[in-house]
């Protein structure tokens, strides 16, 4: 379901309030993103996820003259519960 942590300057200053972001598969829903998170990282515990959808960006092929269309994405928002509690996103094992 979780495909790979958002870097973004945005995402950053969103990690100071307990909100991570993460781009998630089209079809995965709310309750299947908090059961991932809460499986990946154990003692976790989210209290809320918010999602987006966004669209591709239209794209002009330089050589041909027509058009193509970047991927839809899909982000999901987790908040988690205690202020205490932390993801390491970026840990070396």
């Amino acid at each position: 379901m979780i495909l790979r942590p958002v870097v973004s300057e945005k995402s950053y200053r969103l990690l100071d309030s307990g909100v991570y972001t993460f781009e998630v598969a089209s079809e995965a829903s709310k309750p299947e993103i908090r059961d991932a998170v809460q499986a990946i990282w154990p003692g976790v515990v989210v209290a809320s996820v918010n999602t987006i959808n966004r669209k591709g960006k239209r794209m002009r092929n330089r050589r041909s003259l027509t058009y193509g269309q970047r991927a839809n994405t899909k982000r999901a928002l987790v908040t988690l519960s205690s202020s205490g509690a932390q993801i390491d996103l970026f840990e070396v094992k």
